[in-house]
C-alpha cells in the first residue's frame, strides 16, 4: 500500500523529513478494524514525534493521528463496526498511523463518521475533539452547575480551541473568553460562540482589564503556557481549575497554592496507550459529537485543504503548522 514515512528526524525542508512509500498492507485482528483511509489532518504531534521521537531499526515510521475513512475488515473480537461503515478517528500514539491507504485501529477508540460531513470535513475533527471534551468534563470537571462562571481559553482560534469553544457554548452554561492577536482569527472565534476575544500578545490581566471581564473559574492554555503562565496565576479565580496542552520546558505549580487552583494535563492518547478500563470513552464521545454535528449543533474546523495525500503536500503541511498560524484545522484527502 501506499504510505508516507520517514526513516531519520530531519527538518521539513529536507525532502526526505517525509518520503512516499511502499509497505505491506497489514490486516485486522483481535478488536482491531482495518480502515480505507480517505482523508486525514494535521495535528502539532505530528511533528513533534517526526523531528522528536527517536527513529529506531531500518523500518520506515508512518505518523499521523486523524483520519476518516471506511471499515475493510474487521478483527474476530470487533463487535462495534462491519465491513462498510464510515468511521472517523484519532488512533493510538503508539502504532501506524493514518499517512497511509490502510490502518489497523483498535474499535474502541472509533467513531461512527458524522453523515451530514465528507470525510475531509470529518477528518479535521477526531485528535482535536477528543482532547478538548476530555480537558472540559475529565479534567476541569465542567458540570451543568456552571452559570454565572467563566473559561478563559489561551490560543482558541486553533485546532482544539476551535472545538473547545463551541462545545463549551452548545454544553455549558459558562461565559467564554477567548484569545487571538489577528483580525482573521478574532472574527473566527466570535463566529464559533465567544463571548469575548482579547489579544494574547498583550498582557492577559491587561486585556481583562480593558474589557471589563471577570475571574475566570477556569483557564484552559492550548499553547505557549510558559509565556502566560504568570498571567494565569494573577488571574484565575482562588479554588479554581487549571488546565494545559503543550510541553512547556518547566512549569512551577507553586505559585497557584495560595489560591488553592488544581491543575491537569490533558493528553487524548493516554486511555490507548494505556489500554484503560474506559478507553472505549473516546468512542462514545465520537459518537455523541457525531450526532451533535448531524443535528447541526457543532460545525467541523477544517481550515484549509492542502489537497492529495502525498510527501510533498505533508511537508507543506507540517512547515505551515509549524509556523504556529494555522486557523482551525490543515485536511489533505485521497491517494
Amino acid at each position: 500500500m501506499k504510505a508516507i514515512g520517514y526513516k531519520q528526524n530531519l527538518p521539513i525542508e529536507d525532502v526526505k523529513s517525509l518520503q512516499d512509500i511502499e509497505i505491506k498492507t497489514p490486516k485486522a485482528a483481535g478488536r482491531d478494524i482495518l480502515v480505507e483511509v480517505k482523508a486525514i489532518s494535521v495535528n502539532p504531534v505530528d511533528y513533534k514525534v517526526r523531528i522528536g521521537r527517536p527513529v529506531e531499526g531500518d523500518d520506515w515510521n508512518v505518523i499521523g493521528w486523524d483520519a476518516a475513512g471506511i471499515v475493510k475488515e474487521v478483527g474476530e473480537k470487533v463487535t462495534l463496526f462491519k465491513v462498510g461503515d464510515e468511521v472517523w478517528y484519532a488512533g493510538d500514539l503508539t502504532r501506524q498511523g493514518s499517512y497511509a491507504q490502510y490502518q489497523p485501529v483498535d474499535e474502541r477508540i472509533v467513531g461512527v463518521k458524522p453523515k451530514s460531513l465528507s470525510f475531509a470535513e470529518a477528518a479535521a475533527l477526531p485528535l482535536t475533539t477528543l482532547t478538548a471534551w476530555e480537558m472540559l468534563f475529565d479534567r476541569l470537571q465542567v458540570g451543568n452547575n456552571d452559570a454565572g462562571k467563566s473559561i478563559l481559553v489561551i490560543g482558541a482560534a486553533g485546532g482544539v480551541g476551535s472545538i473547545l469553544v463551541q462545545l463549551a457554548k452548545k454544553l455549558t452554561k459558562l461565559k467564554i473568553i477567548g484569545t487571538a492577536s489577528r483580525p482573521e482569527t478574532t472574527a473566527w472565534l466570535k463566529e464559533l460562540g465567544a463571548d469575548a476575544v482579547i489579544n494574547h500578545r498583550n498582557k492577559l490581566s491587561d486585556e481583562f482589564k480593558k474589557h471589563n471581564l471577570p475571574e475566570p473559574e477556569y483557564v484552559v492554555s492550548l499553547n505557549a503556557t510558559e509565556q502566560h503562565i504568570s498571567e494565569i496565576i494573577k488571574l484565575i479565580k482562588p479554588q479554581g481549575r487549571f488546565g494545559f496542552i503543550d510541553d512547556p520546558t518547566s512549569l512551577n505549580v507553586m505559585p497557584f497554592k495560595v489560591k488553592a487552583v488544581s491543575t491537569h494535563i490533558e493528553l487524548m492518547f493516554t486511555r490507548s496507550m494505556f489500554q484503560t478500563e474506559d478507553m472505549i470513552e473516546q468512542h462514545n464521545i465520537l459518537n455523541k459529537v457525531a450526532e451533535l454535528i448531524d443535528h447541526g449543533i457543532i460545525r467541523t474546523t477544517l481550515g484549509e485543504n492542502f489537497g492529495t495525500i502525498n510527501a510533498e503536500n505533508l511537508r507543506k503541511a507540517h512547515a505551515f503548522m509549524e509556523t504556529g498560524k494555522a486557523k482551525g484545522k490543515i485536511v489533505l484527502e485521497g491517494f
